[in-house]
C-alpha cells in the first residue's frame, strides 16, 4: 500500500515527513531511505505529535517566501495598504504585485502554492498517521483531538488556496499516485467548511498549549469562511458563539486589549485579543523557529532591523485614517488636497517639516512610522534618511510588528544577518477581526443597530487616551480625535462604515485585498488608490491597473500545469 505518494504538485521538502514513502513491491525492492524515519516509527502517540507540529510549523512558509499565512504582500500590498518598499530593483518579482502584473511563470504565485500545498500534505500525513496507528497510549480523545487539529490546519491551507487561486485540487490522505493526477482542481469551499465544522464540534474548548487550534479558533474561521461566501444568516450565529463564549488556550475569554498598540507587541503574545495565532521565538539557537515573515519590512540600515525597507505605507492608507467631527470620511474624500495628511515627500531629514495638525484616528501612529512622530522607543521618526528611497517608496515605514528598542535583547533575534527574526507572533484571527465580521453580518441580515454596536465596541479602544502615542513631555504626538458612531441612516452607510473600520483597525495584516474582492469592489477601488499612489510615486506604480476577471485571482503557476495538464489543473481566467 501507499501512505501518501507526493507529486511535485506538493514539492514536499520536509525531513520530518520525508520517509512516510512506501510501496507494495516485491520485499528485496524495498530500501529504507537513509536519515529518515519508517511509518511504523511515526505511527505512535509521540510521532504523530510531532508530525502534527510540523504541519502547525509550515504556518509561516518555511522555503517560500510568499507561501507565509501572513500575506502582507498577497492580501496588504495587492490590497493597496502598501506598496513594495525599498527601491525599484530590490526583490523586483514584488514589482508584478503591486502593479497587477502577475503571469502564470511569475515567482509569487509558484512560491504561494508550493508553499500552502506542502501544509496540505503535512496535514494529511497526519491524518493517514492517526488512522494506521495502533498506539495504546492514544485514547479516544487524543485521536480526536488530534484529527480536529489536522483538519483545521488542512482547512487553513486550503482556505488560503481558494482566496488566492479561486480553485486547487482537493487531496485526501492514503490516495495512490495514480488517484492524485486524476483529482482535477476546483472551487474547495465545501471542503473547508466541512474541516472546519469538524474542528468546531470536536475540538476542546481550552488546551494546555499555546499556539494549538481549539474550538473557539476553529469556529472563528468557520465564520471567516461563510463570510467569503456572503452565507451571513450562518456566519452570524458561530460568529456570535465565538463572540459571546470564546475562550483562550488557558481559558480567559476572548476581548480586547485594552491598548491598541499591544496587539502587535511581542510582549503581548497569546493573549486575550489573539484567537489564532502563528507562534515564534528567539535567541533559541536557529532562526527557524522565528518570525520568517516581517523579515524584509523594517527600516534600511538603522536600527531596528537594519534591513530592508519593504512594505512602506501608501498614501491612501495614511489619508483614510483622516477624520472629521471624530469619525472617518466614508465618502473617500481623505485623499482630496484639503484633507490629504501633510508629509514630507523630498524633503531632507536636516530640513524643517512640521507634521499634520488636523484630526486623525490615532491608531494611524501604532500602524505607521511617519517624520516628527515617535517611532516606538526608538526614537522621533526622522523621515527621509529612515527611508532607502524616498521618491520610489514614499515617506512612510510600517511599524506594526516591530520589535522596540527595550525588546532588543529579547524579541529580535541576534544570531543571524538581520534582527529581523524576531518572537512577535502573527495573529492570523485578532479577537477585533472577528468583531468586525459579526458586526458585517449582522448589518448585511439587517441588525444595522447591532453592528454598530460592534463597530463601537472597537472604536471605543481606540478613543481611550490613555493609549495615544506621547511625546516625551507628555502630550499627544498628534491631534487625536474619534469618536463613536450615532445610529446608521441606512443600509449603505453601515456597509460603508464597517467597510472602513476593517481597513482602520487591521491595516498592514494582510486582510484588505480579499475583503475587496470579496465585497465586489476590489476593481473601481484599487484603481482609485492607483491613481492616487501615481501622483507621487510614478516608478513604483508605472503601467499599473487592475483589470478583472484577470486579477481577482492568482494565475496557476504553469509549471503545475505542465505538470498535471490543463484538463486537470485548468488556468484561471484572463491569463
Amino acid at each position: 500500500m501507499q501512505l501518501y505518494k507526493r507529486l511535485p504538485l506538493l514539492f514536499v521538502g520536509s525531513l520530518l515527513v520525508g520517509g512516510l514513502l512506501w510501496t507494495c513491491s516485491d520485499d528485496f525492492l524495498e530500501v529504507s531511505p537513509k536519515g529518515a524515519l519508517a511509518p511504523s516509527v511515526l505511527a505512535t502517540e509521540a510521532g504523530i505529535e510531532g508530525v502534527l507540529l510540523g504541519a502547525y510549523a509550515q504556518l509561516g512558509g518555511r522555503g517560500n517566501y510568499f507561501g507565509g499565512s501572513s500575506n502582507w504582500a498577497n492580501g496588504s500590498i495587492q490590497g493597496g495598504e502598501a506598496n513594495k518598499g525599498t527601491d525599484d530593483g530590490d526583490f523586483s518579482d514584488i514589482n508584478e504585485l503591486v502593479r497587477y502584473q502577475l503571469q502564470p511563470t511569475s515567482r509569487i504565485p509558484a512560491d504561494r502554492w508550493n508553499g500552502l500545498f506542502e501544509g496540505v500534505s503535512r496535514s494529511n500525513q497526519v491524518l493517514e498517521l492517526l488512522s494506521l496507528s495502533e498506539d495504546p497510549l492514544l485514547t479516544d480523545a487524543d485521536r480526536t483531538r488530534i484529527e480536529g487539529e489536522a483538519r483545521f490546519l488542512r482547512a487553513h491551507y486550503y482556505f488560503q488556496l481558494q482566496i488566492s487561486f479561486g480553485q486547487a485540487p482537493f487531496l485526501t490522505p492514503g490516495l495512490t499516485l495514480d488517484e492524485i493526477v486524476q483529482v482535477v482542481s476546483g472551487d474547495v469551499w465545501s471542503e473547508i467548511e466541512a474541516d472546519f465544522m469538524y474542528a468546531y464540534n470536536n475540538l476542546p474548548e481550552t488546551l494546555p498549549e499555546d499556539g494549538r487550534a481549539n474550538k473557539w479558533a476553529a469556529g472563528a474561521y468557520l465564520g471567516k469562511t461563510y463570510m467569503h461566501q456572503s452565507k451571513y444568516e450562518p456566519a452570524k450565529t458561530v460568529l456570535r458563539d465565538v463572540v459571546d463564549n470564546g475562550q483562550t488556550t488557558n481559558g480567559q475569554k476572548y476581548g480586547l486589549l485594552d491598548s491598541y498598540a499591544n496587539a502587535f507587541n511581542g510582549d503581548f503574545d497569546n493573549s486575550l485579543e489573539s484567537v489564532f495565532a502563528i507562534q515564534a521565538a528567539a535567541n533559541s539557537g536557529t532562526t527557524n523557529v522565528a518570525n520568517p515573515d516581517f523579515v524584509l519590512n523594517f527600516i534600511q540600515g538603522n536600527k531596528p532591523g537594519g534591513c530592508c525597507g519593504f512594505f512602506q505605507p501608501s498614501y491612501d492608507l495614511v489619508n483614510s485614517f483622516r477624520t472629521e467631527d471624530g469619525l472617518p470620511l466614508l465618502d473617500n474624500s481623505y485623499n482630496s488636497a484639503s484633507n490629504k495628511i501633510a508629509d514630507d515627500l523630498g524633503i531632507a531629514s536636516s530640513d524643517p517639516f512640521t507634521p499634520d495638525t488636523g484630526p486623525i484616528d490615532p491608531r494611524l501612529d501604532h500602524s505607521v512610522g511617519r517624520r516628527g512622530i515617535p517611532y516606538l522607543d526608538w526614537q522621533i521618526h526622522p523621515g527621509k534618511s529612515f527611508i532607502r528611497d524616498q521618491g520610489y517608496a514614499g515617506p512612510y515605514s510600517p511599524k506594526k510588528f516591530v520589535f522596540r528598542q527595550s525588546q532588543e535583547s529579547t524579541i529580535a533575534d541576534g544570531t543571524s544577518w538581520t534582527a529581523g527574526y524576531t518572537a512577535i507572533n502573527y495573529n492570523l484571527i485578532r479577537f477585533s477581526d472577528v468583531l468586525l465580521l459579526l458586526a458585517e453580518a449582522e448589518i448585511e441580515t439587517g441588525d444595522l443597530e447591532a453592528g454598530r454596536e460592534l463597530i463601537n465596541q472597537v472604536r471605543a479602544r481606540a478613543k481611550d487616551d490613555e493609549n495615544f502615542v506621547m511625546m516625551d513631555d507628555g502630550s499627544p504626538a498628534a491631534n487625536y480625535s474619534i469618536e463613536l458612531y450615532e445610529p446608521f441612516s441606512d443600509l449603505d452607510m453601515a456597509r460603508k462604515a464597517v467597510r472602513l473600520e476593517r481597513k482602520l483597525e487591521l491595516s498592514g495584516e494582510g486582510h484588505r485585498f480579499f475583503d475587496l474582492r470579496r465585497w465586489g469592489i476590489a476593481e473601481p477601488e484599487l484603481n482609485r488608490i492607483i491613481d492616487n499612489e501615481k501622483q507621487y510615486l510614478p516608478l513604483a506604480y508605472a503601467g499599473a491597473e487592475f483589470v478583472t476577471p484577470q486579477d481577482l485571482l492568482y494565475p496557476i503557476p504553469q509549471g503545475q500545469i505542465d505538470l498535471q495538464g490543463p484538463e486537470i489543473l485548468p488556468q484561471n481566467p484572463g491569463y
